[in-house]
């Protein structure tokens, strides 16, 4: 086969590298999606996490090895405590990743497109925490109008996607977290005690203990919400990721033990908690669409682990609702979908890239438009 044939049959990979997963898409130069995986790895522990992740990525995959092979990376994992500081944390990751995946990596920097690993020093701000901006940017390619919704284990997004283009007013981290667009909660690895200082147990208002004594997969393991393969991360306590242990884990919430309530109380407890994170994120949509009256009335797209917070959302607020595996094509089938939406930035950042593969790719300090 010629070496031309060669580069036209190699994948496209998309890499979502974060602080607690890596999540990988392969796609063909057409943009059809093959497979999408995640793995854990608690980046905070350690580069070995990482260097891991990347060896099971190639064997469910050998062919993402390949020389002609492209990969297209985003990343979140620059914020964890491994790293003095962001900066370092995108300049040890892009350094990591092109050593691991070859010269043709190319980093995904918002706004200003693509670039190689040699400009990331120099551009860690635009490359740091974009994976929200990857996947809004390709959804504004399906959808003119739209708020888009990604709820995940340990954060939600929410862009505003308006006449085809990223409307967010907040660009990085910190200033999403002042317009509303970035919300730290998510329905796997939240402590309980950073989703509501007091809430309701049998008709009354309790304080809560701020004790990491229970995570929101507790509560969505009781309300049969959480699919298991997405429950990656051990428990509070480390102990079981069963109902009977999630019920002991939030009565300790509010200093209480499993036994002193029927299960069905503590279903309805986990209820509460639903409503609680709800109401949060509730919130912070309201914030976002008060800046964008032209999205009085659009739809909701959304991705994530959480969606179903989304879906749910969209109802309260009478609006339709797309579930972004349906606009990747993948809602054919439940377990790709499945993972195609709760892995939207990797799946993004690869079909973004394969759309421009007749564009050259930079060389050193060079961008290229995505």
């Amino acid at each position: 086969m010629s070496e031309a044939r060669l580069a036209a049959d190699a994948p496209v990979v998309g890499w979502d590298v974060g602080g607690a997963h890596v999540k990988v898409s392969m796609a063909n130069r057409a943009g059809v999606l093959a497979d999408v995986a995640q793995w854990a790895c608690p980046l905070w522990q350690g580069l070995s996490h990482l260097e891991r992740a990347l060896d099971a990525v190639f064997e469910r995959w050998p062919r993402a090895s390949e020389p002609a092979a492209r990969h297209a990376v985003t990343m979140t994992g620059e914020m964890v405590d491994l790293f003095a500081d962001r900066a370092e944390g995108v300049r040890v990751l892009a350094s990591t990743l092109a050593q691991r995946l070859g010269p043709r990596t190319l980093f995904y920097a918002g706004a200003s497109g693509w670039l190689a690993r040699s400009a990331c020093a120099d551009g860690w701000r635009k490359v740091a925490s974009a994976n929200w901006h990857a996947s809004a940017r390709w959804v504004a390619t399906r959808v003119r109008d739209a708020l888009f919704i990604d709820i995940g284990s340990t954060t939600t997004d929410i862009v505003p996607i308006v006449g085809g283009g990223v409307a967010a007013r907040g660009s990085n981290d910190a200033e999403r977290l002042v317009t509303g667009e970035l919300v730290y909660q998510g329905v796997v690895r939240t402590p309980l005690c950073g989703i509501a200082h007091r809430i309701a147990f049998r008709g009354e208002t309790t304080g809560v203990m701020n004790e990491w004594f229970a995570t929101s997969a507790d509560v969505y393991r009781l309300t049969d919400e959480l699919w298991p393969p997405h429950d990656q991360h051990p428990s509070a306590d480390n102990g079981p990721k069963t109902k009977p242990a999630s019920r002991a884990r939030i009565a300790r919430m509010i200093g209480r033990d499993a036994a002193d309530a029927s299960d069905v109380e503590w279903r309805s407890f986990a209820d509460e908690w639903r409503r609680e994170q709800l109401r949060t994120i509730g919130a912070s949509l309201a914030l976002v669409c008060a800046a964008h009256p032209a999205l009085a009335t659009a739809p909701i797209v959304g991705a994530g682990c959480g969606r179903f917070l989304a879906a749910a959302l969209a109802r309260q607020d009478a609006r339709s609702y797309v579930d972004f595996a349906m606009l990747a094509g993948a809602d054919t089938n439940a377990e790709l979908g499945e993972w195609v939406a709760t892995c939207a930035p990797s799946v993004a950042v690869g079909l973004l890239a394969a759309s421009a593969t007749s564009a050259e790719r930079p060389g050193a300090g060079e961008t290229m438009a995505a």
